[in-house]
């Protein structure tokens, strides 16, 4: 089971994890196959049901998990009875104290101890592909990512595909190239395969989507940039990208982020920037 540790908690030992003050702040997800009750972890695949059946409902998955690992660890008091308030019905004193002792202990009860909020981050579908693409190409991704990462990174990308089979540039965002092929390639790198029964369905919906909408090749500069440092892109297919550039105005379509955005209508027409080796992940 999946449990939350913040600041040094579990951490000290890391040589992975450096800290200019104590860890303040840091929160990491450890797991441990020996970790809870039955009825813990029961309650864990419960919410975690509930969120796959309703997530085109609610995009954001509220911290589930670690609310209930929260709320197990500092069980709430005795709390007033929940008020409500009809409409036209006078709100009284009581009413609005009753209200604000129960909020008060709820998120008291979901402070971490050294002080803050513990809170997921998990609105960006760019972030991980990089993460993974660079773990594989260094030679690392076994050594770093157990069978459970990958099962969470798995169940993260699913649960946040689009009806449509692809993935925005956030958990909200319709679906474009570039957060597609990125999360596609994730997938296929963890692998995940094509022609198999079950979740791989979603996989080959992704598969489609990037066919329909012309191609990997389609996808803009910074997905480019993370399919050649792959190796399944030619180097000589990404746009030259002066540092310079950096300086100019956010707002200016030849910002570099800008790219994140939008996707280029014209392809360089060159032989060899189109050597893609897509075959071997599409």
């Amino acid at each position: 089971m999946w449990k939350l540790h913040t600041a040094g908690k579990g951490q000290d030992d890391d040589p992975r994890l450096t800290t200019l003050n104590d860890h303040a702040g840091r929160q990491v997800w450890c797991y441990d196959p020996q970790a809870g009750t039955p009825e813990e972890r029961a309650e864990v695949e419960a919410a975690r049901a509930w969120f796959t059946e309703h997530r085109f409902e609610q995009r954001q998955s509220g911290d589930g998990l670690l609310r209930l690992q929260y709320l197990r660890e500092n069980p709430l008091p005795p709390l007033p009875p929940i008020v409500r308030v009809e409409r036209y019905q006078d709100i009284t004193e009581e009413c609005v104290q009753n209200t604000l002792r129960r909020a008060v202990h709820f998120y008291g009860a979901l402070q971490a101890s050294e002080g803050q909020w513990p809170g997921d981050h998990c609105g960006p579908l760019f972030f991980m592909p990089g993460m993974v693409i660079t773990l594989y190409v260094t030679g690392q991704l076994n050594s770093i990512l157990s069978k459970a990462h990958c099962q969470e990174i798995r169940r993260y990308l699913y649960n946040h595909q689009n009806k449509d089979g692809g993935w925005g540039l956030h958990i909200e965002g319709q679906s474009i190239m570039f957060g597609t092929v990125l999360n596609y390639v994730t997938l296929r790198l963890i692998g995940e395969e094509l022609n198999k029964n079950g979740e791989s369905e979603s996989l080959e919906k992704a598969h489609k989507w990037i066919q329909d909408h012309g191609g990997a090749i389609q996808i803009p500069t910074w997905g480019k940039f993370w399919l050649s440092v792959l190796g399944v892109y030619d180097w000589a297919g990404i746009n030259p990208l002066p540092p310079e550039a950096w300086l100019l105005p956010q707002t200016s379509s030849s910002h570099p982020g800008a790219s994140l955005n939008i996707c280029p209508t014209k392809i360089l027409q060159v032989d060899k920037c189109l050597n893609l080796k897509m075959a071997l992940i599409l």
